[in-house]
C-alpha cells in the first residue's frame, strides 16, 4: 500500500510504476485521500493526483476516511486485513502521508517503511524541505526508514537507505520537492530489491544531538522584520514557503501587505534611507525597494495589500501615495506586527 498526501509522494509513485519495477512486488495497492470539495461553496472537486495515477495504471486505489478519528479505526483492504500473524511479504510504505498509522494498523505489516525528505536525524518533522531552505543548508536528501509506533518516536526508525541531494542557490520549494520525490522513488526501489534478495541492512540513526527539527510552517514564519532580516534571508524565506504562505509586512495603518517575487537588489548607490523598513519606488526596476538589515535592499515587483487584488508595485505605490502613506518619497513598514495576526 502506498498512501499519499500531496505531490512529493506522487513523484515517488511515478518512479514506482508497475511496468518498470514489477520485480519488487507481487501485489500493489494504493491508499490515498478522498475527493474533497474546494473553492467557494465547494464548487470545485479536488481529486488526489495519486488516485488518478493509480486508476490510469489499473492499480487498486482505496481512499482513507476524511477525519483522523475515523482513520484510526479504518479497516485495511484485502489482502492486508488479516487475522493472526500477517504474511512476511506484506509491506506498507508511506510518503508525506500526513497521518500517524495506529499500532493496530502497523501490526498488520512485518515491514513498515517511510520515505522522509531529509538526511535523518536532521529535520525530523512535517516541514523538512522548507526548513532546510530557510536555514540556508547546502545539502539535503532522502531517507528510507523503518516506521515506528507513535510511542517509540516519529521519524526516528532505523535507516535502510539514504540519498544526498544538493540545494543549489536560488532553489524553490516546488523544485526541491520534485527532485527529492524522484530520488526517493529510485532509492525505495533499490531498498525493496535488497529486502527481497536478503541483502538489505539497516542501521540506527545517529544521536539527535543538536540536529535541527522541521516544525510546521505557521503564520509567524511569513512575517518579515526588516530590522532583523537581511534581503537575502527574506528571499530565502520566500523560496521556502511561498507555495504555502506569501511573505507579509504591515503598514502604519495596520493593514498587511503581501510581498510577491522579491529579489535582492545591489545596495550600492541606492537613494534610500538607512533605516530598516523604509521603502520607496524605483523607476528603473519598476519595483518597491525596501531597506533591510545589514544595509541590504529588497526589491518587490508585485504586491497585494489586505482586502485588495495582487498588482504591480507601481500601481500599489500610486495608491499608497493617494492615501497619504508616502512622505517625501518614502514609506515605512512596521517591523513588529505579529500581534495583528492573532
Amino acid at each position: 500500500m502506498l498512501p499519499e498526501v500531496g505531490f512529493f509522494e506522487l513523484i515517488v509513485a511515478l518512479n514506482l510504476m508497475p511496468e518498470f519495477y514489477a520485480d519488487v512486488w507481487d501485489i500493489l495497492d494504493i491508499a490515498t485521500n478522498p475527493d474533497e470539495r474546494t473553492g467557494r461553496r465547494g464548487c470545485n472537486l479536488s481529486v488526489s493526483p495519486l488516485k488518478l495515477l493509480g486508476e490510469s495504471l489499473k492499480v487498486p486505489v482505496h481512499t482513507i476516511p476524511h477525519t483522523k478519528p475515523e482513520f484510526r479505526t479504518w479497516n485495511l483492504p484485502e489482502p492486508f486485513s488479516v487475522t493472526g500473524e500477517p504474511p512476511q511479504n506484506h509491506i506498507v510504505v508511506t510518503a508525506s502521508f500526513g497521518r500517524i498509522l495506529p499500532s493496530s494498523m502497523l501490526e498488520m505489516f512485518p515491514r513498515r517503511l517511510n520515505l522522509h525528505p531529509s538526511l535523518l536525524p536532521a529535520y525530523r518533522g512535517p516541514a523538512p524541505i522548507q526548513r532546510a531552505i530557510l536555514n540556508a543548508e547546502k545539502e539535503t536528501g532522502v531517507s528510507v526508514i523503518e516506521m515506528l509506533k507513535l510511542k517509540d518516536g516519529i521519524d526516528a526508525g532505523q535507516i535502510w537507505g539514504t540519498s544526498r541531494v544538493p540545494i543549489h542557490e536560488g532553489a524553490m520549494f516546488p523544485e526541491m520537492r520534485d527532485t527529492l520525490g524522484y530520488v526517493a522513488g529510485r532509492l525505495l526501489v533499490s531498498v525493496l530489491r535488497d529486502l527481497r534478495s536478503g541483502k538489505a541492512q539497516s542501521h540506527p540513526q545517529a544521536a539527535l544531538g543538536s540536529a535541527p527539527f522541521a516544525s510546521n510552517i505557521v503564520a509567524a514564519d511569513s512575517c518579515v522584520n526588516f530590522s532583523t532580516m537581511s534581503a537575502e534571508s527574506i528571499v530565502r524565506r520566500h523560496r521556502a514557503i511561498a507555495h504555502q504562505r506569501a511573505l507579509i509586512t504591515c503598514l502604519s495603518t495596520e493593514k498587511t501587505v503581501q510581498l510577491h517575487s522579491p529579489y535582492v537588489l545591489n545596495a550600492s548607490d541606492v537613494p534610500l534611507s538607512d533605516v530598516p523598513g523604509t521603502a520607496t519606488f524605483q523607476k528603473s526596476t519598476r519595483t518597491v525597494i525596501v531597506r533591510c538589515a545589514d544595509g541590504s535592499v529588497l526589491s518587490v515587483p508585485m504586491i497585494r495589500q489586505q482586502d485588495k487584488a495582487l498588482m504591480e508595485s507601481k500601481d500599489w505605490w500610486n495608491g499608497a501615495k493617494s492615501l497619504g502613506l508616502v512622505k517625501n518619497g518614502e514609506l515605512t513598514f512596521l517591523n513588529e506586527f505579529g500581534h495583528l495576526l492573532r
